[in-house]
């Protein structure tokens, strides 16, 4: 009995170490684990079911877009790479120009009937660089309004008809305020890695960043006055105060604050932080102008960074697990962020948009969606902190009353980082 229980023993142990061998190991990392980490838990178990030959193991998340992006970069020269990284979609870009992630479209044309498992030419849109797809979209946001409706209420505020103007945000935000010492009318998470928020109301009235051929300022047009002036009316009128984005999530959440405009990702945070404190509803994003009106497409792509080809070709399995139909509608379900799948939103979460009503206001701004715009050149990252700098300067109060010294003062100075053509030398 014992030499029959050592060879079963010998035999299961075999069997065990045969499948570690022949088991791929794929690493992951991915930013803001406070958002994250739960979601790509139960992706990888779902994974895991159908997949068994591929171990996925994350690395310890990045802190954010930019610290995903600097550590990818520094890793590069080090090939210390995770196999497959989570970027902001403003990051495809930078990460191209350095050769970095591997191109996909050859997968791609290898599926067979990916149409039908939701896949579509705008997802390979927003991750294609110099006409190739390097990226696919795993977790999208647009911006939206927060409202706290019992201050709506008591501030005279109609629930049934909230703003649609910045002028009419305003006006409610004042009447809020006026509320009590304690609270505040109206908080915009200007701060939002790589001036988000202060694209989006220039996109919104059909502004650009730069010119067509990105040699020159463009934000400094009608639509980037208008932005900036909002911004600065957010202040001197409604009386918002200078706060980090975890102390405007905070403060909303527990019910001192009337209005708070962010991105949709922070959708399930807020609500579970809420804990029925008060009712909360959403509400599309603001003057957003017809028919040229667009909204910057916020949240995270998904990048093959592997260089072997076997661990790519398992790679592009894992990749197409997390942004397929199963691992998008469980990313929408843990989130607030909405996936670019079409069969996620059209069968799995067709009654979670039903039963969730403040997770559909994004949705609803899908027509709207544009690319979050990256800077060119090497200074690319560095502008965005530049634009991020001047925009402290309006919110702090330093400068709120003169918002148009500061955008020629801020567009000056994202001109000298552009990146200079041969004309512009001569």
């Amino acid at each position: 009995m014992l030499r029959k229980w050592i060879a079963a023993a010998a035999i299961a142990f075999a069997a065990s170490a045969a499948e570690a061998q022949t088991q791929t190991e794929i690493t992951i990392q991915y930013p803001y684990p406070e958002l994250f980490t739960e979601t790509h838990k139960r992706i990888a178990e779902e994974f895991a079911k159908i997949r068994p030959d591929i171990k996925v193991v994350s690395r310890a998340p990045y802190e954010s877009y930019e610290d995903a992006t600097q550590k990818v970069l520094r890793e590069a020269v080090t090939r210390q790479m995770p196999d497959v990284s989570f970027q902001g979609l403003n990051r495809v870009r930078v990460l191209v120009d350095k050769s970095i992630p591997a191109e996909l479209d050859g997968y791609i044309a290898a599926e067979k009937d990916f149409d039908k498992q939701g896949f579509h030419q705008a997802m390979y849109d927003i991750g294609t660089s110099s006409g190739k797809v390097y990226a696919l979209p795993f977790a999208i946001s647009l911006p939206i309004v927060y409202f706290n409706m019992d201050l709506v209420k008591q501030a005279g505020g109609d629930p049934a008809n909230l703003p649609t103007t910045w002028d009419e945000l305003i006006k409610l935000a004042a009447k809020i305020k006026a509320l009590g010492p304690d609270i505040n009318g109206v908080t915009y998470a200007w701060d939002i890695t790589g001036n988000w928020l202060w694209q989006a109301p220039v996109f919104a009235r059909g502004g650009t960043m730069l010119n067509a051929d990105e040699t020159r300022v463009a934000f400094d047009g009608p639509e980037g006055q208008f932005a900036l002036k909002t911004l600065a009316r957010l202040v001197t009128e409604a009386g918002m105060p200078n706060l980090d984005q975890p102390s405007m999530r905070a403060t909303f959440a527990a019910g001192k604050t009337g209005i708070h405009i962010t991105s949709t990702s922070d959708l399930n945070k807020t609500t579970q932080m809420i804990g029925g404190k008060f009712e909360l509803k959403t509400h599309a994003f603001p003057d957003v102008v017809t028919p040229a009106g667009r909204l910057p497409a916020g949240g995270n792509v998904v990048m093959i960074l592997a260089k072997d080809k076997a661990k790519r070709d398992a790679a592009w399995d894992v990749v197409k697990f997390w942004t397929g139909a199963k691992g998008a509608a469980i990313m929408a379900e843990t989130t607030g962020y909405m996936p670019p799948n079409k069969i996620a939103n059209d069968v799995y979460l067709k009654n979670f948009y039903i039963k969730n009503p403040n997770n559909y206001t994004a949705v609803s701004q899908l027509g709207l969606l544009t690319k979050w715009y990256a800077f060119p050149g090497d200074n690319g990252l560095k502008i965005t902190d530049v634009i991020k700098d001047h925009l402290n300067t309006i919110v702090s109060g330093a400068r709120a009353r003169e918002p148009e010294a500061v955008l020629a003062d801020m567009a000056a100075d994202v001109q000298k980082l552009l990146p200079r053509t041969s004309a512009q030398a001569r």
